[in-house]
Order: structure tokens, then C-alpha cells, then sequence
């Protein structure tokens, strides 16, 4: 899977390289933005693979939870492929909480008692995720651990990664469909990619820590 992952991310301008500005400032020679998928096959697709990922690590979910607002169209696409073995619930969060109506932040499924999965694009710094997992624990929910699409393996503190230092924190499992480590590995296939290998070489050896290395 994480080949053809991959290859399709590549294909539908989900994975780009070049020379980008990260969030953070850091200079990046790739890019992985999500919202680049917007049809229904690049979502079905997508809802694929995380569901197969979320089927081997975490068998027994009861819901699949997506902060807003790049995790909505994420967590909707997964458990609409999980749906072909298991059913399981939808939610997510408001930006804003919602003072008229049915009110508060949250939207979908309840959370009360259910082992909750909670879907993001990319890990960095967790951010959106740890402001999920505190409305999940207000809810009542158990979080049972956190899927992502992209690993970057970039340093975070103590020499541990963004995904181990999260993880660590929260105490659950965070798994990643792919890993820069496995882009690196895909793209040494073509030749084609032999400069853009060079500049994601260094950018690993100063930002980033494999499993491997």
C-alpha cells in the first residue's frame, strides 16, 4: 500500500517538491497538503488507506474523530471504507462552538464510552490533535490511538520525533500510512527524481531521524 500511496499522492499534487515555507518557518524541499484531494475518487482512495492502516493497528474502534478542518473529509472517507466489514461512527469538531441549535463543538457520533481514532494529514508539531483528544476526554470518549497519512520523521524534542513525542504524551499508539523514509525509498526507483533526492537527503540528515538510521 504505501508504495501505491505513494504514487498517487504524487500523481494528484498531494506530495510536491520543490522549495517551500513550512508553517514553522523551516525551509522544506517537499510539501504534503491533503486538501489537493477534492473528487470522489482522490477520497475514496484516500478513505482506502487510512482504513487499511486503522484495520491492522486498531481493530476494535467505535469511531473515527477528525479535527477541523482538514481531518472532516478524512474521517467521513475512512469510515465510509470501513464500512465494507464494520461500522463505525463519525465526528468532529467546530472551529467555533455553536450557541443556538443543538449547541457546543462537537458534531457526529457521541463519544461517550467509545474507543475513538482520531485522523490528521500530517504530524508536525500534534497541535490539532492534542485540542482533539481534549474534547474526546470531555466527551467521555477513550482515545485509542491517532492515524496520519505522512510521518516527516522530523526531530521534535530529546532526539525523539514529532510522532514519538506525541505518542509518548498521550500514550496511544500513532501510526502514519507513510513515512518520509519510504518517499525516499520510492523515489530512488526513478531516475527522475535524482536531484530532488539530494536535497531531501540533507534535508533529513539535519531535521530528521529514521528508524533505520
Amino acid at each position: 500500500m504505501s508504495a501505491d500511496f505513494i504514487e498517487a499522492m504524487i500523481d494528484r499534487g498531494v506530495l510536491e517538491f520543490g522549495d517551500f515555507t513550512l508553517k514553522s518557518g523551516r525551509k522544506s524541499p517537499y510539501f504534503f497538503n491533503l486538501g489537493h484531494i477534492s473528487d470522489g475518487p482522490g477520497l475514496a482512495a484516500l478513505g482506502d488507506a487510512y482504513a487499511e492502516c486503522i484495520r491492522r493497528e486498531f481493530d476494535d474502534v467505535d469511531v473515527i474523530f477528525g479535527p477541523a478542518y482538514k481531518g472532516i473529509p478524512i474521517a467521513v472517507a475512512t469510515a465510509t471504507s470501513l464500512a465494507r466489514d464494520k461500522s463505525v461512527g463519525v465526528a468532529y469538531n467546530r472551529k467555533e462552538a455553536k450557541d443556538h441549535g443543538e449547541g457546543g463543538s462537537l458534531v457526529g457520533a457521541a463519544l461517550d464510552g467509545q474507543r475513538i481514532v482520531v485522523v490528521d494529514d500530517v504530524m508536525t508539531a500534534g497541535t490539532a490533535v492534542r485540542e482533539a483528544t481534549q474534547l474526546i476526554s470531555d466527551a467521555g470518549g477513550v482515545l485509542a490511538g491517532v492515524a496520519v497519512a505522512l510521518d516527516r520523521q522530523e526531530i521534535a524534542q530529546d532526539d525523539r520525533t514529532a510522532v514519538e513525542v506525541v505518542g509518548n504524551d498521550l500514550g496511544v499508539p500513532v501510526v502514519a500510512v507513510t513515512n518520509l523514509e519510504s518517499v525516499m525509498t520510492f523515489l530512488r526507483e526513478g531516475q527522475e527524481y535524482r536531484d530532488t533526492l539530494s536535497a531531501l537527503d540533507a534535508y533529513r540528515a539535519a531535521h530528521c531521524r529514521f528508524a533505520s538510521s
